[in-house]
C-alpha cells in the first residue's frame, strides 16, 4: 500500500475536475425530500430512479450505516456600538472539553476555535455583549478572544443555561459558502436529517437529507438492518484542494463516535455494509484503521492521521473482521459501551477500502476531497457517472440529488 503515496503525487487535480454550470447546483431541496433523483451505479451501468426507489436497489441482508450527527446553529453574529457586525462560526470546542457532546451540555465559560468573519473590526482585547433571550429570561453573553491569532474565542454568559441553550438562542444554521444564499427559516429543518440526534456538526451529512420516514419503513419492511455513528462533521469538508500535490492538502480532524453495538453489528454484517454519505464511509474506514492500531500495538489513542492507511504494506493488513474484533476487544477490557476519536482520513485514488460494499452519497464540487475519494470508490468510471448526472439534469450538491455507488471488484 505505502505505493498508493507513489501514485498520489502523481495525481492531478485537474483530472478531477469537471465543468459544474451554476444552474445545477441545487439551493434549496425538493419536497417531499425523497423526490430527489437517485442515479443507480454498478458494474459499469448507470439507471436512473427516484430515491423513493432506494430499497429496491438493496440487497436484504445489507446494513446501511448512518451519521446521526445534528447540525446546530453556529454561525454567531455581535454587533458593536460602531455598528460593526462580527460573526463567529464555531467549528470546535478546546476548554473545557474536546468532546463535542459533553461540550454541548457546558453551563460556564466555552473556548471554541472559530472563524471569524470582520476579523479587523475587533480588537484582541475587545469584550463583544449581547443579551439574549433563553426561556424567556434575558441572559447576557460575552465574547472575548482567549487566542487572538488562533481565532479561539471564549463565550461566557450569566445563569446556568447550557452551551446548546445559548446557540440555539441566538446562532444561525451554517449553509454551505456555495449555495451563495442567506440562511432561511426552511433551513432549520431541511438542513437536517430525519435521524438527527447528536447536536455539535457545523454541517450536514447531506446523503442523508433524502430519507424520509415512508423510506426507512420500507428498507424495514424489506429487512434492510441499519446503524447509527456519529461524525460531527466541521466545516473543512468545504475546503477545496488548492495544492497540485494532492498529499499536502490539509485535512481538518473530525471527531466520531463509535458504540459498541455499532461495532457487533457491522461484525456480523461484515461482507454488506453501506455507508449512508462521505461522513459515514470515512468513519469507518478510520475505525478499521483504529484497530489495525491496535493490533500493531501502536497506540489505544484512536486518532487517524491523513495518510496512515498509505503506511503499511498490503501483506500486514488484517482482515476487516479481525480489525473490528480487536476494537470490540479492547472496548470489552476497558468497559467501554462507547469510544471517541479523531480522524483526518484521506481517501483518494490508490486506497483499498476494506468495509464499505457500496455508497449512498451527493454529487460533490469539482477537484474536492470528495471527488477524489468517489474516485477511489468506483475508479475511472466517475467521470462517466458525473457525465451522465450533467446531461440528465441531476441537482447538485448539498441540497442536490443522490446516487448509489457499487464497488467494482
Amino acid at each position: 500500500m505505502p505505493d498508493s503515496l507513489s501514485l498520489a503525487n502523481s495525481i492531478r487535480l485537474s483530472d478531477y475536475t469537471y465543468e459544474l454550470p451554476d444552474e445545477r447546483i441545487a439551493r434549496y431541496p425538493l419536497s417531499p425530500r425523497d423526490a430527489s433523483r437517485l442515479l443507480v451505479y454498478k458494474k459499469g451501468t448507470i439507471e436512473h430512479l427516484h430515491f423513493r426507489q432506494l430499497a429496491d436497489q438493496l440487497p436484504a441482508d445489507s446494513l446501511l450505516v448512518f451519521n446521526d450527527t445534528k447540525v446546530i446553529p453556529a454561525r454567531v453574529y455581535f454587533q458593536k456600538a460602531t455598528g460593526a457586525t462580527i460573526e463567529i462560526l464555531l467549528l470546535h470546542p478546546e476548554v473545557p472539553t474536546r468532546i463535542i457532546n459533553d461540550a454541548m451540555l457546558v453551563t460556564g465559560p466555552s473556548t471554541w476555535a472559530c472563524m471569524i468573519g470582520n476579523k479587523k473590526r475587533w480588537k484582541a482585547a475587545e469584550v463583544l455583549t449581547r443579551v439574549i433571550s433563553i426561556q424567556g429570561k434575558p441572559t447576557t453573553l460575552q465574547a472575548t478572544y482567549a487566542d487572538y491569532e488562533q481565532n479561539r474565542v471564549t463565550l461566557a454568559w450569566d445563569g446556568d443555561a447550557s452551551f446548546l441553550d445559548i446557540v440555539l438562542a441566538l446562532g444561525e444554521i451554517p449553509l454551505p459558502p456555495y449555495l451563495r444564499r442567506v440562511t432561511e427559516a426552511q433551513d432549520q429543518q431541511n438542513y437536517q436529517t430525519v435521524y438527527a440526534r447528536q447536536e455539535g456538526a457545523v454541517a450536514a451529512p447531506t446523503a442523508g437529507l433524502h430519507f424520509t420516514d415512508s423510506v426507512l419503513q420500507q428498507l424495514a419492511d424489506k429487512g434492510t438492518q441499519r446503524a447509527f455513528l456519529t461524525l460531527h462533521v466541521g466545516a473543512g469538508t468545504f475546503q477545496p484542494i488548492k495544492v497540485e500535490t494532492i498529499t499536502e492538502h490539509r485535512m481538518h480532524s473530525e471527531q466520531v463516535v463509535y458504540t459498541r453495538t455499532l461495532i457487533e453489528h457491522l461484525i456480523q454484517k461484515i461482507d454488506h455494509i453501506i455507508p449512508v454519505g462521505t461522513t459515514s464511509l470515512r468513519s469507518l474506514e478510520s475505525l478499521y484503521w483504529y484497530g489495525v492500531k491496535l493490533l500493531r500495538e501502536e497506540s489505544t489513542e484512536f486518532w487517524i492521521e491523513k495518510l496512515y492507511p498509505y503506511s503499511i504494506p498490503e501483506s500486514e493488513v488484517p482482515s476487516a473482521r479481525r480489525s473490528l474484533e480487536a476494537v470490540l476487544h479492547f472496548m470489552e477490557k476497558q468497559n467501554l459501551s462507547e469510544i471517541t476519536g479523531e480522524t483526518e482520513i484521506f481517501i483518494f485514488p490508490g486506497y483499498t477500502f476494506r468495509l464499505c460494499k457500496g455508497l449512498i452519497t451527493n454529487f460533490h464540487q469539482p477537484g474536492s476531497t470528495l471527488i477524489l475519494l468517489v474516485a477511489a470508490f468506483v475508479g475511472e468510471d466517475w467521470k462517466k457517472i458525473y457525465q451522465q448526472a450533467l446531461a440528465h439534469e441531476y441537482r447538485f450538491l448539498s441540497y442536490g440529488d443522490s446516487s448509489l455507488l457499487w464497488r467494482n471488484d
